[in-house]
């Protein structure tokens, strides 16, 4: 595991997020990165941030107003002008399994558009594609870790601090 990217990444990125505002220099970072065809992978347990950390990633792509939780309509679009991309942002918590993505038309909101996706797992997974970026977001103490897994899209997108 490295604490940051210098050069050559030896592993998972950790980073300590003890307060709000690191959290949304995260996704600061994140956002400023973000392209058409990403996933932004969120995982963690109830109450890890990962809504929080979406809701961020959202704001700093310059959408104004409330952030729904899509924990209830799964998927909620986000269309330019009111982001400088389009986004999906998706909470697959409810699926029981992985197909039910497939029968709710996922791959139709995906294209052209960048994925924020929490719970991952529930939709069959990310992480084999080349332009997720994982964050598993695991409680401390005090605060939070986010464990940032750039996939080979995200290397070359620069530094994380």
């Amino acid at each position: 595991m490295s604490d940051g990217i210098g050069g050559a990444m030896s592993g998972p990125i950790v980073l300590p997020l003890d307060d709000l505002v690191a959290g949304e220099r995260l996704a600061a970072t994140i956002a400023g990165r973000l392209r058409a065809g990403d996933v932004v992978a969120l995982e963690g347990t109830l109450g890890a941030g990962k809504t929080t950390l979406a809701r961020a990633i959202v704001a700093a792509l310059g959408y104004v107003g409330e952030v729904p939780s899509p924990s209830f309509a799964i998927i909620e679009v986000y269309d330019p002008p009111a982001v400088r991309l389009p986004l999906v942002h998706a909470d697959f918590y409810r699926l029981e399994d992985p197909a039910e993505a497939a029968e709710i038309g996922l791959d139709d909101y995906r294209e052209g558009a960048a994925l924020l996706a929490e719970w991952p797992e529930h939709a069959g997974g990310f992480a084999h594609e080349p332009n997720c970026l994982t964050i598993r977001l695991e409680m401390r103490e005090k605060g939070r870790t986010a464990i940032v897994e750039p996939g080979r899209g995200w290397l070359e997108r620069g530094p994380w601090t």
